[in-house]
């Protein structure tokens, strides 16, 4: 009888933002493949949770995946956690996911933290209808996706580096106009948390006078159907 495969959401930022749910997967299964051991070793030291750790990410995932699989298909149990948020949300979790499902092993994912989710409810900008992208391509077919962006209607959520914000919202101001209103959030649940809110322009402004910090989530709103 094999195993099964649980994906457990980490805090985005507040250590505390975990479920009581999370920590017990975590205190039982055999083995946690983790994105990065060093960023999860003081989760997991936290909560005093000592289990076998292996790194599982984007670089290395295609190649550890059938060693996985096997470990699995002999009955052990294994937890998926990333530096931050759900797996497969922008990190990795869609292909061990896929290759559980070809062979059958079951999968459950725990509900908790994305970061996205936070960041669009408190923007003020609808979120009955959305369209989640992440991170843009960083060179080729930016350009063509920040065209095919500017005419969504829905509300658009996108993730960005600090390092490559302002010249992001310039991008936005360019493709979508200086006045479509956005929202900002950056270091989410930490002691530093910022959501500033406005048009591309005012936060155009606002980013360039400080030095940026932490993971950034853009809230865009959609274009107003004028029909």
């Amino acid at each position: 009888m094999s195993g099964k495969l649980f994906l457990v959401p980490t805090p985005v930022g507040n250590l505390e933002d975990i479920t009581l749910r999370a920590l017990k997967v975590l205190k039982e299964v055999d083995l946690i493949l983790a994105e990065d051991t060093r960023q999860s070793i003081k989760l997991l030291n936290h909560y005093e949770i000592s289990k076998p750790m292996v790194s599982f990410h984007q670089h290395n995932e295609h190649k550890a995946l059938s060693g996985i699989i096997q470990q699995l298909e002999s009955g052990k149990n294994m937890a998926v956690i990333t530096d931050a948020g759900t797996p497969g949300i922008s990190d990795p979790g869609f292909l061990i996911v896929r290759e559980c499902l070809r062979k059958n092993i079951p999968v459950e994912c725990l509900p908790g933290a994305t970061a996205f989710v936070p960041a669009l409810v408190k923007s003020g900008i609808p979120c009955d209808s959305f369209c989640f992208e992440g991170f843009l391509p960083e060179k080729k077919g930016r350009q063509t996706e920040l065209k095919k962006l500017a005419e969504e209607e829905r509300t658009i959520v996108l993730y960005e580096s600090p390092h490559r914000l302002l010249k992001t919202l310039e991008q936005l101001k360019e493709f979508f106009g200086e006045e479509r209103q956005i929202s900002v959030s950056r270091e989410l649940t930490k002691i530093f948390e910022e959501t500033v809110n406005g048009t591309v322009n005012e936060l155009i402004g606002h980013f360039k006078l400080k030095t940026v910090k932490g993971e950034i989530v853009i809230v865009i709103a959609g274009k107003k159907n004028t029909k």
